[in-house]
């Protein structure tokens, strides 16, 4: 049986880039977004702060709850999302 891309687990996830900034993003496919990063063909954001390092993931069970847990995690200020990992 073949499942739609909202049938598949999503990820939320936050990188650390070289320079310590932090990037969250969603994906259905962890490893091969992060290798994008890596490989200059992922966020604008990350391009010219790479390598990046995969310091937290949640998974949520379709593309509408990552969207919305996105969103959560970006409002929250950088020390809030440090202690969100460091409790994580």
């Amino acid at each position: 049986m073949k499942h739609s891309a909202d049938e598949e687990q999503w990820h939320l996830y936050i990188v650390e880039c070289r320079d310590g900034s932090l990037y969250t993003g969603i994906t259905n496919d962890l490893n091969r977004r992060i290798a994008a990063h890596n490989e200059g063909t992922g966020a604008r954001f990350t391009r010219g702060r790479r390598p990046v390092k995969l310091i937290y993931t949640e998974i949520l069970p379709d593309r509408s709850a990552a969207t919305k847990r996105e969103l959560q995690i970006k409002k929250l200020s950088r020390a809030e999302k440090l202690q969100m990992i460091s409790a994580g």
